[in-house]
């Protein structure tokens, strides 16, 4: 842990540990001047390129619904400590702590090369999913505005598109969204952890407000988008009580779909968070990671398909059947999204060259 680690205000992590391919590790220390006692100088979010030769990311996953996805952002500012995609920023020799939400990388060519990938002639269309690892729609988009580009390319295209936010900010493209919607390119999830505001506060300190996320739900479904809630991530002895609340309060708001994710904890995430509840909920710390890791075989995260969103044994089944008959009461999940794929229409080329056919 570095010397500055005190946690700044209106940041998720309580550190910035070195990350793992790091081939030093340091530590405070209190040179008997209270300087570990201070509070840390706030921490300012700053932007840097992304030179990506591609946008669009592949995976053969079983247990998720979707082949590919797009991620505009390297890093999320909203700070949610729970984060699974905080270890990717050891990659570029940065923290997955207070790093993974300050310092981020942005990609403002995405939708120049997103044309470039859909052209090819071997391109087969089916829906991109976005939010899948980092925010599209956290704050810096309101500057960089790169989601906003790629949808105007998808609609453009008639491509299928599947997005899942924390942001209320999705509200501003509201005129992309809803055409496509209505011809069966588009729908939304809307991740809500917890309808406390206080403990939202805590775990996900730049991500709009519960409230906020509700009422950007009513704007979606108003606006004919096909809704969901995704419950993610359900924490144990902390948030797993608001499970039946959330869906409700989420139905009511016009949500037709729903899934949860019980939390994961891989690779440095697990410190993460358990220095967080150290400092946000010690009298629920024991209890937390006792039931977590009876759902996770014994271990603080279970990264085996089919194991690793859900769980698995006594506490893990008691989810689910709590989740199924809450939706079943509900309607929730009634009838399946399908988004339309036939509609797809390559970009034309940008060197002047007319299609032959």
């Amino acid at each position: 842990m570095k010397p500055a680690d005190r946690k700044p205000k209106g940041r998720g992590a309580g550190s910035n540990p070195d990350g793992r391919y790091e081939s030093r590790t340091r530590a405070a220390l209190d040179d008997g001047w209270g300087s570990l006692d201070a509070e840390a100088p706030p921490l300012r979010t700053t932007v840097a390129m992304d030179a990506a030769r591609t946008v669009i990311t592949y995976n053969r996953s079983p247990d998720i619904p979707f082949d590919r996805s797009i991620n505009p952002y390297r890093g999320c500012e909203h700070g949610c400590v729970y984060c699974f995609a905080r270890p990717t920023h050891a990659y570029l020799g940065l923290s997955p702590g207070l790093d993974f939400e300050s310092r981020l990388f942005a990609k403002p060519d995405a939708a120049a090369l997103l044309a470039g990938e859909l052209r090819r002639p071997g391109y087969r269309c089916q829906p991109i999913a976005m939010g899948t690892n980092t925010d599209p729609y956290q704050p810096v988009e309101q500057r960089w505005r790169i989601t906003r580009q790629l949808l105007e390319l998808l609609a453009a295209c008639r491509h299928p598109v599947s997005i899942v936010t924390k942001s209320a900010l999705i509200e501003r493209d509201l005129d992309l969204l809803a055409p496509m919607a209505a011809d069966g390119l588009a729908e939304v999830f809307i991740s809500v952890t917890t309808l406390d505001r206080a403990l939202a506060r805590r775990l996900e300190p730049r991500a709009a407000a519960p409230q906020r996320r509700l009422d950007t739900l009513r704007a979606l479904s108003a606006a004919g988008i096909p809704t969901g809630v995704l419950v993610a991530p359900v924490i144990p002895a902390l948030t797993d009580a608001e499970l039946e609340a959330i869906l409700q309060a989420c139905a009511e708001a016009g949500a037709r779909s729903a899934a949860y994710v019980l939390l994961r904890l891989p690779l440095e995430v697990k410190a993460l968070f358990r220095e967080w509840l150290q400092m946000h909920a010690p009298l629920k710390a024991g209890h937390v990671m006792q039931l977590l890791r009876e759902a996770r075989g014994g271990r603080d995260n279970d990264p085996r398909f089919g194991e690793r969103m859900r769980g698995n044994g006594a506490y893990a089944d008691m989810l689910r059947q709590r989740f199924r008959l809450a939706c079943r009461r509900l309607g929730l999940n009634r009838t399946a999204i399908e988004l339309d794929t036939g509609q797809f229409r390559p970009p034309p080329r940008d060197d002047g060259q007319m299609e032959l056919f």
